[in-house]
């Protein structure tokens, strides 16, 4: 996809981080903007100042955790604006602690937002995509699935945001699969982060009142939220510059987006783990003080 001009752009989570980045660039190129969020005031606000700058833009509040508001995005960005050529399936929460002591509902409300709310744009989405290309030769389309480096690796005390986005990383690679046996005019990328200061680790604002914990965090849930909140705060990469790596990749149809690449080897080791037989390496590498830092804390 190379040209962006007045080509509409489907964002979810739309109303801070890396969301809010994609708009901001969406709009410096004359796109026209669909934002999607479940925190309404920071919606609000969002597509206040996108109108300000003269953007063509709307804004739905959407849980896309729920098949029916997913649905109800799409009518709204066709009623509108007649199309939708750019889609950002990127609406993310995070949780962690040790895998067992997740309850089903950290389950529910992580697999619904991380994952479900990538189907669900997927199964809603492509299809309008598709048909548009069907009915013109010219029309370019594109998505993208935000994952994480947690989807191709699995650091401890992640593991319901680990699965969730090992998901998103398999469902996305099956996608572009499946696009290239029907068209050569809707790609797809996977976007995979690692540490970016966004709002992620603060996602909890947002967690419903129906799939909120009756117990107080556990030990290792309260350790995995302070390393990740120190992590992420001291992140150099901003979200605008992975915004910017994700334009790029869009233009020149890249697939795997990393804001980190330096962070691959630890997957080269994962993978070099798997096909020789070996037991799983420290994804954290190089980083030993980490483990040792979240070990010490556990074990107290």
């Amino acid at each position: 996809m190379k040209q962006f001009e007045n080509k509409v752009a489907v964002i979810t989570g739309g109303a801070s981080g890396f969301g809010k980045e994609f708009a901001r660039i969406g709009a410096s190129l004359g796109m026209k903007l669909v934002l999607a969020d479940v925190q309404e005031d920071a919606l609000d606000s969002t597509v206040a100042e996108f109108k300000s700058q003269g953007t063509q833009v709307i804004g739905l509040r959407t849980d896309v955790s729920k098949a029916e508001q997913v649905q109800a995005l799409a009518d709204a960005a066709m009623t509108a604006f007649g199309e939708v050529n750019l889609l950002f399936n990127n609406a993310g929460v995070g949780a962690g602690g040790l895998l067992w002591e997740n309850t089903e509902k950290d389950w529910d409300w992580v697999l619904g937002v991380n994952l479900y709310g990538v189907v669900h744009g997927v199964r809603i989405f492509t299809p309008l995509m598709l048909e548009a290309a069907r009915k013109d030769p010219g029309y370019q389309g594109h998505i993208v699935n935000t994952a994480s480096m947690a989807g191709l690796l699995s650091p401890p005390a992640m593991g319901v945001y680990n699965v969730s986005k090992h998901a998103v990383v398999a469902l996305t690679e099956t996608l572009y699969q499946d696009l290239g046996l029907v068209t050569e005019q809707v790609r797809c990328s996977v976007l995979c982060p690692y540490f970016v200061p966004t709002g992620i680790t603060q996602s909890g604002r947002n967690r419903p009142a129906s799939l909120a914990n009756d117990a107080p965090p556990t030990r290792s849930q309260m350790v995995s939220q302070a390393l990740s909140d120190k992590a992420v705060s001291s992140g150099k990469v901003s979200a605008a510059d992975v915004a910017r790596l994700t334009f790029d990749a869009i233009r020149d149809e890249g697939f795997y987006i990393y804001s980190h690449p330096n962070q691959l080897e630890a997957v080269h080791r994962r993978m070099d783990d798997i096909v020789g037989q070996r037991n799983p390496s420290d994804p954290f590498g190089d980083k030993s003080e980490v483990r040792a830092a979240l070990v010490a804390a556990l074990r107290g």
